[in-house]
């Protein structure tokens, strides 16, 4: 794994701009960054990202069958109790997922380390699938990247797959906030692959969606929904009066409820105990858990429920290395061992393995300065050197 730093082409806004990527930038600053690419060889792919991202998901399967059937651990989860029938109702029917996200910390010099799942309504899909794509293409055909390059990338074709095989024949409602553009291209993206899974995809803004007398979710004009895929965390709809009636409703979704399992940041904590000494796991543990302290002075302490590095707390030999302040951490939290980004002259890379179904699809690499990758993370496109 090598940093290539490489000029811009200067006129990637426009190639932007045709391929409907308008949220490449944040508040001035860049959020698609193209001053470099990150090279991998095929063997750090297939052996170091591919092969454990495709283990850590059956590992992951494995802890929901055990915690739909543990309400301890559902406990733990912080997830309300009046959530969990229709968690184990979902998984009980073997509701399919569409796709996730696992974010690890490499570099090329060891295992893979898992830092979290993003299994429920992760984002940065259209750049991982289709703009970082579109630059190696453009970038081979102008001679800018070496001859014979890759991308590890069926992320467009297996998320067309996946909904031709899985959204019913009457389509999927696409759920989110219209005036959040990443959101919104996100749900865009994913209407659009719907389409040429030849299944309808209206966008329906989520405040629109509502609750009918006989417990059946309705769009704006009071028609029942039938699958609804939505880029609004479970954790939020549990919480929300009508979260309460998901279980009775007809209503199918798209991440299932048995994700929020796993869109939970309790799940490392489970997932060191099935699996203790796991080459791709992090020794992990709830902070109230007094075997917290097998992690010495140096740890990162995570929210349960925390997003985009929010309320995340590094520390190193007991003392603060980094903070993010934000919304999250009343549910409570989980230590786990350091792990930190590698440091690529001051940038550090936080590697994402798409899942979509059950296999491996992609990869994307977020950049950030700090030692806490948020949501002002840059997205620095990769290849598969020849």
């Amino acid at each position: 794994m090598r940093r290539v730093p490489i000029p811009e082409r200067p006129d990637w806004r426009l190639h932007a701009a045709r391929a409907g990527f308008t949220f490449h930038t944040f508040d001035g600053a860049p959020y698609w960054d193209e001053s470099a690419y990150y090279a991998f060889s095929l063997a750090e792919i297939e052996d170091a990202i591919e092969a454990p991202s495709a283990a850590l998901h059956d590992l992951c399967l494995a802890f929901v069958d055990r915690a739909v059937r543990d309400a301890a651990i559902l406990r733990s989860l912080r997830i309300p109790e009046h959530a969990w029938d229709a968690i184990r109702a979902s998984w009980a029917r073997c509701d399919p997922s569409l796709y996730g996200r696992f974010d690890f910390s490499y570099g090329g010099d060891g295992p893979a380390k898992l830092l979290e799942y993003n299994a429920d309504t992760p984002t940065a899909l259209y750049e991982s699938a289709v703009f970082q794509w579109l630059w190696l293409e453009d970038g081979l055909a102008r001679g800018r990247l070496p001859a014979g390059a890759d991308q590890f990338n069926t992320l467009h074709e297996a998320l067309v797959a996946r909904l031709a095989a899985v959204a019913p024949p009457e389509g999927v409602a696409f759920a989110g906030f219209p005036d959040a553009p990443e959101d919104r291209g996100t749900l865009a993206y994913l209407q659009d692959c719907a389409l040429q899974a030849g299944r309808p995809a209206p966008f329906l803004p989520v405040e629109a969606i509502g609750l009918a007398e006989d417990g059946r979710f309705v769009d704006a004009a009071g028609i029942p929904i039938g699958c609804l895929f939505k880029l609004y965390p479970w954790e939020w709809m549990f919480a929300d009066p009508f979260g309460r009636a998901v279980g009775a409703a007809a209503t199918r979704f798209l991440e299932p409820p048995w994700k929020a399992v796993l869109s939970n940041k309790g799940l490392l904590a489970h997932l060191w105990a099935m699996a203790p000494g796991h080459p791709n796991l992090l020794p992990a543990f709830f902070e109230e858990d007094p075997a917290k302290a097998a992690l010495g002075r140096s740890f990162v302490r995570k929210p349960l429920y925390g997003r985009e590095g929010a309320n995340v707390l590094i520390v190193r030999d007991g003392a603060v290395a980094a903070r993010d302040e934000g919304p999250y951490g009343g549910e409570g939290y989980v230590r786990q061992a350091l792990a930190a980004l590698p440091d690529f002259d001051g940038r550090r890379a936080l590697v994402g393995s798409w899942m979509v179904g059950d296999r491996p699809a992609g990869l994307c690499l977020r950049e950030s300065d700090g030692l806490i990758t948020t949501d002002r993370a840059r997205f620095v496109p990769h290849l598969i050197a020849p």
